[in-house]
């Protein structure tokens, strides 16, 4: 335990670039940010990493992590992905790194099928339930009932179907080697996130495949709620319905 006088210092990893990050209060992405740049710099891959983000507040990833990065349309990182780990092999780590809106609506055909392939990818998925970037509209994960700028009187089923759990969905496959559910809304779960990140890049880097990172997050302002009042709300109404938790590790 520090003494009482005594100054705690952060070292900020390498793989973080020294810049303040313009994220609204609240939101996870700078957490999440942090635990790659930590899981990456402990690996000691930095040099051979690449970080795949494509529309969406994920893609603001390549103004803070400072490692080699490419761009990809509205949904096709996993796409994007695949061509970059084929062409570099083992000779480069190539980490997804999607929102829900991104990963779930109109890229869901590339996750399913590079799941599928059992590409020896590391995917890190953000789920905030709403879209976040472009003004807070409902997303494939957005509760059953739940208020957004495009359902103004809550979700309903019977109209757009009941939230899609990614991790139960991509359970179903054969080839995906790691499946686990994680948040940052307490300091417990944070450090869960991160042995989740490590192990998830860690397969990659072993040859072993297709390994997936669920991260229920936080979205105050698309929530339209106060940053304290968002952590709350992913402890009672999110995690009941995307309970936490390790559903394959091969």
């Amino acid at each position: 335990m520090a003494e009482k006088n005594e100054k705690l210092v952060y070292t900020r990893p390498e793989a973080i670039v020294d810049k303040v990050q313009h994220y609204c209060p609240g939101c996870g992405h700078g957490i999440i940010h942090k635990l790659l740049g930590q899981v990456v710099d402990e690996l000691g891959i930095r040099e051979e990493s690449i970080i795949v983000a494509p529309v969406g507040c994920s893609v603001l990833a390549y103004f803070y992590l400072n490692m080699d990065g490419c761009e990809a349309a509205h949904g096709r990182a996993p796409a994007v992905a695949t061509g970059l780990k084929r062409v570099h092999g083992n000779n480069r780590q190539v980490l997804v790194y999607q929102g829900d809106g991104d990963l779930l609506a109109i890229g869901t055909a590339e996750t399913i099928h590079a799941a599928n392939r059992g590409e020896n990818l590391s995917v890190i998925f953000v789920n905030n339930a709403i879209y976040g970037m472009t003004g807070g509209q409902m997303a494939p994960t957005s509760l059953a009932e739940q208020k957004t700028k495009t359902s103004p009187y809550g979700r309903k089923v019977e109209d757009f179907g009941q939230p899609i759990r990614a991790c139960e969905m991509l359970n179903t496959l054969e080839a995906p080697v790691f499946i686990e559910r994680c948040a940052v809304n307490n300091v417990k779960n944070v450090l869960k996130t991160k042995k989740a990140i490590k192990k998830a890049v860690r397969n990659q880097v072993e040859g072993r495949g297709y390994s997936f990172v669920e991260i229920l997050s936080m979205c105050p302002t698309g929530w339209g709620i106060k940053p304290t009042e968002a952590l709350d709300w992913v402890e009672d109404a999110m995690i009941p319905y995307y309970p936490l938790g390790n559903l394959r590790d091969r």
